[in-house]
């Protein structure tokens, strides 16, 4: 599925392609509830980076989070400097994945048949999990990438 976004301010437009669309997985840990999670959690969608084309990419910045052992993760998460929207994530540990923020996404997403909660562990005591029936828990990784989840639900 091609999928369109931008950032708040429109300074910053692009294009994806995602075999893995649907916003199932929010992430309660805290570099995503900070740089990404007003309800105190951030939703990622699965995408070809090689598929990604960027406009107004002069105005897109770079955050690599401090991790708690004092070392610097290896995901870029990308972000509009103008305006502050988290827009993906890049990992080079995963060279052909990029990331969207499914909140600077314009196209409209499918919905998810059920929610995977993930890093409850760390999630904000204030950001309390909307649980439905179905919807699976983790205090961190789950087992099931986003590739997998997406193929079991016939996506």
């Amino acid at each position: 599925m091609q999928l369109a976004g931008s950032c708040h301010c429109k300074a910053v437009r692009f294009t994806v392609e995602a075999p893995s669309p649907v916003p199932f997985l929010r992430c309660y840990c805290s570099i995503c509830r900070k740089t990404a999670g007003g309800g105190g959690y951030a939703i990622n969608l699965g995408a070809d980076r090689a598929t990604l084309q960027v406009e107004g990419a002069e105005h897109v910045s770079v955050y690599r989070a401090r991790l708690d052992d004092g070392t610097t993760s290896s995901g870029e998460r990308n972000f509009c400097r103008r305006c502050g929207s988290a827009l993906w994530l890049y990992d080079p540990t995963w060279p052909e994945l990029v990331h969207p923020h499914a909140s600077a996404i314009d196209t409209p997403l499918p919905l998810p048949p059920e929610r995977v909660h993930i890093f409850l562990g760390s999630r904000a005591n204030w950001a309390e999990p909307e649980l439905r029936d179905g919807d699976e828990c983790f205090d961190e990784y789950p087992d099931e990438s986003l590739a997998q989840w997406h193929e079991r639900h016939g996506y």
